[in-house]
């Protein structure tokens, strides 16, 4: 076990060690080579690339430089990304080929690769991180390790205030102050409900109980959405250290994380992370010689979107089918194996540690003033910079689109976007300086959810839209209650006949009846918030929907029942390059003679439409 002593020992001499990443006025000759190690740059071979890197310095024999995995550095669309301290310079869309000469130019010779730097959505090529337009309008919170440090690693962690915040609590803190100071933050749940978090301690600790819980939702079901999978991978410590503060303040001796096993590289971190508390005495009994116990352990998910429901997690935890309870009673009365839990997901727990090491005031600085803080979004869709983001909350979705996403790719203009995932509605273009935050969300018929942000653009069918999230709805229903698992089934099947040109007059108000009547009915939260792109559509694009009914028509074209796809004769030049990629042989014509396509035929895939150098071919 490890003293508060050796901790602080720990924590100088392993700063003094990586103090280049920390100080950017650093003079020394050392430099460290940070290389995405999260998901979406694994996938694109980050770890072949830290290992030519390892091989190549080695073999040229340089000394004073560190090659370091680190978590995700938000920009996903650039990846893989090499960043180099303590310069700053930031090399994107790394290849392994890459590597012989970022280690000549750069580690040897002291040259830039200007070839290999990312640029902005400009094309102008920028040489520090802090430069590109993505960073500039972000506070980094939750975020704060990831790219920074190694997240497998302890002691790094630690020379970043890692434990710093535990050693707070178990020596000048008791549990009651503890909670003051998370309730005075007006923190609030960042798993969707926003819930104060505070408020939820207090009723956990409160509970009387032979033994009590703390758990962490890290299931995050959401399409598009991996905020708590990145923290995870890049800074899973902070989890770890959120937890024991949790266990301490509500009078708990064991947690579980509730993760599912489709993150592989999460979960393999998050291990690490454990067996590395455990060994220093982090973890386990008499922590830092301060009388307090708390043990933590792993349960995988089989990525069933109804576990992200509190009480469908608690029971899968305990081995048994993920199906919601009945509130009340609530987990913090009865929760896991019949006792008293305190259940909250990874972004909530990583605000904890910086709360209590700069204060509650610190934090309540930061946000509006009902929604305090920052919130993580995934930021995806039609959107030129796909990737983490952190923002403080009042921040506008027009400056998360456009000053941080960089705008609609291809010159397309933004129609929706979509917040809280499959619970969450789709946010319009008149609403796109609408203030990020828990109750203006909810105003205007969306959510803030976990955090995933979809961004769509004027090619989107929003009836169709609304179908892909009931579809998904559906299929993840797990069956209990009978206003989710047939209600949300004759929605889906109202829309799927609008689709396919067979809608009828009085089908939306069907839609609007069943909604209501499921988010009145639904047990849990899946069923209750599953019609809400369907109602957020309808109020914002009804046209759409008459059109799909009326007229038998789909306004995007993306609808293919509803859709031809044609050539201007005008303008095409007989190249016959469409004709030659279409997979069923639907177009025919003459070389040099304007080509048609064979209705009949033609399954609508597009491929025409992007092979033509004309821009000829169009549905219509």
């Amino acid at each position: 076990m490890k003293s508060i002593e050796e901790l602080s020992e720990i924590r100088q001499r392993t700063l003094e060690e990586i103090k280049l990443r920390k100080d950017r006025n650093y003079t020394g000759k050392e430099k460290h080579v940070l290389v995405c190690g999260g998901t979406g740059c694994t996938s694109s071979h980050s770890m072949e690339i830290i290992k030519r890197l390892e091989e190549k310095i080695k073999e040229k024999n340089i000394q004073n430089v560190r090659v370091v995995r680190t978590g995700c550095f938000g920009l996903c669309a650039r990846g893989p990304i090499i960043v180099v301290r303590p310069e700053d310079t930031f090399y994107a869309m790394a290849k392994v080929e890459d590597v012989d000469e970022i280690v000549e130019k750069h580690l040897v010779g002291g040259e830039i690769v200007e070839r290999l730097l990312c640029k902005d959505i400009d094309g102008t090529a920028v040489k520090s991180l802090d430069d590109l337009n993505f960073y500039k309008k972000q506070h980094r919170v939750v975020l704060k390790n990831c790219g920074l440090i190694d997240p497998e690693n302890i002691d790094e962690y630690i020379a970043f205030d890692g434990y710093k915040a535990l050693e707070k609590v178990l020596t000048s803190m008791t549990p009651e102050e503890v909670i003051k100071e998370v309730s005075d933050s007006g923190l609030r749940g960042r798993g969707g409900a926003g819930f104060p978090t505070g408020r939820k301690w207090e009723f956990a600790k409160n509970s009387v109980a032979d033994q009590k819980y703390v758990a962490c939702n890290a299931d995050e079901g959401d399409p598009g959405a991996f905020m708590d999978r990145s923290v995870l991978e890049g800074d899973p410590h902070s989890i770890v250290e959120a937890m024991a503060i949790a266990a301490y303040a509500i009078g708990a001796t064991k947690g579980y994380v509730y993760v599912r096993a489709e993150y592989p590289i999460a979960v393999k971190r998050l291990q690490i992370a454990i067996d590395q508390a455990q060994e220093y005495g982090l973890l386990g009994k008499n922590i830092m010689g301060k009388g307090f116990e708390f043990d933590l352990e792993i349960r995988l998910g089989a990525g069933a979107f109804v576990c992200g429901e509190e009480t469908a997690l608690m029971e899968s935890v305990e081995g048994k089918r993920g199906e919601p309870r009945p509130r009340p009673p609530f987990p913090a009365v009865k929760g896991l194996f019949g006792k008293p839990t305190l259940l909250n997901n990874v972004e909530t727990y990583a605000n904890i540690t910086q709360i209590i090491l700069n204060g509650a005031s610190w934090f309540a600085s930061i946000g509006t003033e009902k929604s305090k803080g920052t919130k993580v979004f995934a930021l995806g869709g039609n959107i030129n910079n796909v990737g983490l983001v952190e923002v403080p909350m009042g921040i506008t979705l027009r400056e998360i689109v456009y000053d941080i996403g960089g705008g609609i790719p291809n010159g397309r203009k933004f129609k929706a976007a979509q917040t809280g995932g499959p619970s969450g509605g789709c946010i319009p273009e008149e609403h796109l300086d609408t203030p990020i935050d828990y109750e203006s969300l909810i105003a205007i018929g969306s959510m803030m959810g976990s955090g995933g942000l979809i961004i769509m653009d004027d090619s989107t069918c929003m009836v169709n839209l609304a179908r892909f999230f009931l579809d998904f709805t559906v299929d993840e229903s797990c069956g209990k209650c009978p206003p989710c698992r047939i209600g949300t089934k004759r929605m889906l099947e109202i829309l799927e006949k609008m689709v396919a040109g067979k809608g009828q007059v009085g089908d939306v108000e069907k839609l609007e009846k069943l909604a209501l009547n499921i988010k009145r009915s639904s047990l849990c939260g899946l069923g209750q918030t599953a019609p809400n792109p369907v109602l957020s559509t309808i109020r914002y694009f009804r046209e759409e929907y008459d059109a799909h009914i009326k007229e038998k028509r789909c306004p995007s074209g993306e609808c293919k029942a509803m859709t031809k796809v044609m050539i201007d004769k005008e303008k095409c030049k007989g190249c016959s390059a469409c004709s030659r990629k279409c997979p069923v042989n639907a177009i025919q014509g003459e070389l040099k003679q304007p080509f048609e396509i064979d209705q009949d035929k033609c399954i609508k895939c597009g491929v025409c439409i992007a092979t033509c150098p004309f821009k000829a071919i169009s549905r219509v």
